[in-house]
């Protein structure tokens, strides 16, 4: 899962994104300001957002705005916020916010948060995906094909996560390449990884008796294709 926090309590910060990362596996990028924020959303294309309304360089509510602006938008936010008060509530969710928490708050509730909010927009509204004879498991992170559990390395995992809820769309090496390491793409000398992961993916499958679904788009990319 792919995860963009803006948080300048740096401290804060890092707790939120060593928490994800280290016990969640997900990736997670950093911003501590608007206009990074802004960037990031403009380069890169997140699960979820979590978002603090105060910024020193402006107001995240603008964030929420923008982000929701597309009507095929797939990115969840969960606002987090010292403010207590009605109206900032109200104001980030009629501008679309998914969530709202209230500092402080444990990190184990955040995540919850979040995965509820996961089977909400992409699984509805349970933890696992399925189709045809794949189910995946987000919260387990557990993969099965005809009830068979195969065993998945955190990339592969993540990699048929994005095919899966992203069916039947051409999605690019870098979007994957995105997906699998973050922003972090910028500095890659090559996208020849996501090739690699494809094909360990496809092959793993292949040997559970799965259908290939996972096609190539010349020049492109690639596509979960189930039609």
């Amino acid at each position: 899962m792919k995860i963009l926090l803006v948080e300048d309590e740096k401290e804060l910060a890092l707790s939120i994104s060593q928490y994800l990362i280290k016990n969640e596996k997900f990736n997670c990028d950093i911003a501590d300001n608007y206009h990074k924020a802004e960037d990031l959303c403009e380069l890169y294309d997140y699960d979820c957002i979590i978002l603090d309304i105060g910024l020193p360089d402006g107001n995240g509510l603008d964030i929420i705005k923008n982000v929701k602006s597309s009507e095929k938008c797939k990115t969840g936010i969960i606002v987090i916020s010292a403010r207590n008060t009605v109206d900032d509530k109200i104001n980030g969710l009629n501008l679309g916010a998914d969530d709202y928490l209230v500092k402080p708050f444990h990190l184990s509730e955040l995540n919850a948060r979040i995965y509820s909010l996961m089977r909400r927009l992409k699984s509805e509204g349970t933890n696992e995906i399925v189709i045809n004879e794949i189910s995946l498991n987000i919260q387990f992170r557990e993969v099965k094909v005809y009830d068979k559990t195969i065993n998945l390395t955190k990339s592969e995992f993540d990699l048929l996560y994005y095919l899966m809820t992203n069916k039947n769309q051409v999605l690019s090496k870098t979007s994957i390449a995105e997906h699998l390491i973050g922003e972090y793409v910028d500095v890659m000398n090559s996208l020849d990884f996501v090739y690699l992961h494809i094909k360990n993916l496809r092959k793993k499958l292949l040997n559970a008796n799965c259908k290939d679904y996972i096609k190539t788009v010349y020049g492109v990319g690639y596509k979960f294709l189930t039609e």
